[in-house]
């Protein structure tokens, strides 16, 4: 019997998204699901760092070995991320101007 013919039921695929199963979810470091782990080697250092991570919202677990060297190497990298930079756009010709003159942009600055 040719496909062309068949007049069976079509069964769908299941749409995880539909169905709360998240298959594209991304777990980032340094949240309560993943907590990033450092290694230093004094209680001072401890208390520097929670603070500090605790400043920019990242959960840390900090363990204190004094003959280890110290690993905070990422905590730096996800303090230090890049800021988006926001560039004004430009205004088109029949806009008005910027800079206040209140003629159009294209008789005035453009």
């Amino acid at each position: 019997m040719s496909k062309f013919f068949f007049k069976g039921r079509i069964e769908k695929k299941p749409k995880h998204e539909s169905f709360g199963f998240n298959t594209k979810r991304d777990v980032r470091i340094g949240t309560e699901e993943s907590p990033l782990s450092l290694q230093v080697k004094s209680k001072e250092r401890q208390t520097e760092l929670q603070q500090r991570a605790t400043e920019y919202g990242i959960v840390v677990d900090i363990a204190v070995d004094a003959e280890a060297d110290e690993n905070t190497e990422q905590l730096e990298l996800l303090i230090a991320k890049p800021i988006t930079k926001v560039v004004e756009k430009t205004p088109k010709r029949n806009e008005p101007c910027s800079c206040g003159s209140g003629k159009k942009f294209k008789k005035c600055c453009g």
